[in-house]
């Protein structure tokens, strides 16, 4: 069986065995604990370049030496054959060699050859070895400084990263809640576009660990396009907001106008959450139509036209008071759920159905989710399930399929007002 450990005069001189013997000399001037030795250099390995196997065959190694070995003036040198090596390793012989000289070459381990090439020594009474040759573990004394000082600073790093990827996640998040709002408010502006730009800095995420260098310039990027968002986003918002107050004028005006009227009367009630507005007829006399007042008409409704007439957007047009937007910010347990499985979220149909599949989690049965449906309508009962939903996730509701009847009694009865609850979740986000 050939050996490992050949003559310094056969072996090939390379600058990693010439590094490691100078280590060497220097560890047996130190006296370092043989734990303390290997703990430092295992929390390094990876970093320096060393595989599992090499940790393997390395421990291994240390297994063979005395606590005396590595008192100041020794070197803990290990004589062990290749026999005992590879049968505790369970290494072949070239893989036994491989791992060793990737532990030399790396500065960990060196090589003192005996003249003849073999692996030998010896020991005093006391335990303390007189005379060897074979694998010296001396380097790891002299690099203990170094191996913690390189933790410390991989420590520093890791923790670095992770504060950078927490903020890239809070950024993302921003962007994205902006352009989901616009796109349901359909307020307008350039979000297609913006949206592809997330996608694009989306694709360039780090797939497994990175350096804090990588992630400082996609943060760097996201801010800018956070920033970029929220301008655009609140632009649009004060348009909106022109077209919005220009709608309540016109409708003051024509209430001033329907109470100059003797016989108009208004019974319907303010309907704030169906986006499907539900006119209630009025019984009109044939001399109010003679007069040119269309029957079966509501005030608003009327405004509304009036509104359309002139070019503006209507609230029949942007959606319901209650927005998507408003639903998800409100009830943020929900809505991380709802992204992890349906992804972007583009209207009420796509909440509606996510929400369906969500049910059977809070433990809402199919017969409470159809009566909520069918009394509620697809949008209200939708929106009922997802308060539902994040206020059981809250601990604030014990029997989801309960709560959600109970939902349904009070529509029944008149009492119900599901935009206070959403409004009041997010005014205690906000406290």
């Amino acid at each position: 069986m050939s050996n490992i450990n050949q003559p310094s005069g056969w072996r090939k001189a390379t600058a990693g065995l010439a590094v490691a013997e100078q280590h060497a000399q220097a560890g047996e001037r130190a006296a370092v604990p043989k734990a303390k030795a290997f703990v430092a250099v295992k929390r390094v390995g990876a970093h320096i370049g060393l595989k599992a196997g090499d940790m393997l065959l390395l421990d291994t190694l240390g297994a063979f030496t005395q606590a005396q070995d590595w008192e100041e003036g020794q070197r803990p040198i290990v004589w062990a054959s290749n026999a005992y090596l590879m049968e505790h390793t369970g290494f072949s012989l070239s893989a036994l060699k491989r791992h060793a000289r990737r532990l030399a070459e790396t500065g960990v381990i060196s090589f003192k050859d005996s003249p003849n090439g073999k692996r030998w020594g010896h020991r005093d009474a006391d335990g303390r070895i007189i005379e060897a040759y074979g694998f010296d573990l001396s380097p790891l004394s002299a690099r203990v400084e170094e191996f913690e000082q390189l933790q410390a600073e991989l420590r520093a790093e890791r923790a670095l990263c992770q504060r950078l990827k927490r903020q890239i996640t809070v950024a993302r998040r921003m962007i994205r809640a902006k352009i989901e709002a616009a796109f349901s408010r359909t307020l307008r502006g350039p979000w297609e576009h913006l949206s592809g730009l997330f996608e694009d800095l989306l694709d360039r995420l780090p797939r497994r660990n990175t350096a804090s260098e990588t992630l400082s310039r996609l943060l760097a990027w996201f801010r800018e396009l956070q920033e970029r968002v929220e301008v655009t986003y609140l632009k649009a918002v004060r348009v909106d907001e022109v077209v919005e107050n220009t709608a309540e004028s016109i409708e003051q005006v024509s209430e001033k106008t329907q109470e100059m009227g003797p016989r108009e009367v208004n019974s319907d009630p303010h309907i704030l959450i169906t986006t499907q507005l539900k006119s209630v007829t009025c019984n009109r006399s044939e001399i109010e139509q003679a007069a040119g007042v269309v029957p079966n008409v509501r005030p608003e409704e009327r405004v509304e036209k009036e509104l359309e007439d002139c070019g503006v957007e209507t609230r029949k047009k942007r959606g319901a008071a209650l927005d998507l937007p408003t639903v998800m910010q409100a009830c943020p347990e929900f809505a991380s759920w709802a992204r992890n499985m349906g992804g972007y979220l583009k209207d009420w149909g796509d909440l509606h159905r996510v929400a369906g599949q969500l049910r059977p989690m809070i433990g809402v049965s199919e017969h409470a989710w159809n009566l909520a449906q069918d009394r509620l309508g697809p949008q209200i009962a939708t929106a009922a399930l997802v308060l539902t939903f994040d206020k059981h996730c809250a601990g604030e509701v014990a029997s989801p399929g309960g709560y959600l009847r109970g939902i349904v009694q009070k529509a029944g009865t008149g009492e119900l007002h599901l935009e206070r609850s959403f409004y009041g979740r997010l005014s205690g986000q906000a406290a």
